[in-house]
Parts: C-alpha cells; structure tokens; sequence
C-alpha cells in the first residue's frame, strides 16, 4: 500500500483480493500473488489503525478531561 493510499481505498482493495481468492478462479501463481499483497496490505492497514488509535488517545488524554491535539513524538519508540 502506497503512502498515497487512503485506509478506505486500501480496505476496498483488501475485499477485492478475498473476493478474487474465494472465487477458486486462480491459478495456484496468481491465487498466491493475490494472497501476499493482501497480507502486506493488511498489515498496512493494521498499522494506519494503530496510528489513528495512538492519536485518538493524545487527544482524550487532555487535562482536566479535556480535549486537545497535542503534536505527536514521532520519534518515541522508535515510531
């Protein structure tokens, strides 16, 4: 999944992926390409909703239990 990839278009090509496999039309080449791409895209996906729930919990983590966007560390853990 390129950085230009939006989560939705990504989630979209993941579906077509499972799709194309579940269809038994494949050859066992072309069944095993589609799976790859779909495992590295799941895992870009995984990562993208990872990201989205670390910056959801800066946010919630204002105090007095307000609500503010802090800017993110980019450099913590190595992230």
């Amino acid at each position: 999944m390129s950085a230009q990839t939006s989560f939705d278009d990504g989630l979209d090509r993941l579906e077509a992926l499972v799709q194309q496999l579940e269809s038994g039309s494949l050859s066992l080449e072309e069944a095993l390409a589609r799976f790859e791409e779909g495992v590295q895209l799941s895992q870009a996906l995984q990562k993208q909703l990872a990201e989205a729930q670390r910056r959801v919990e800066v946010l919630k983590a204002g105090l007095g239990g307000e609500y503010r966007a802090d800017p993110l560390d980019e450099g913590k853990d190595g992230r």
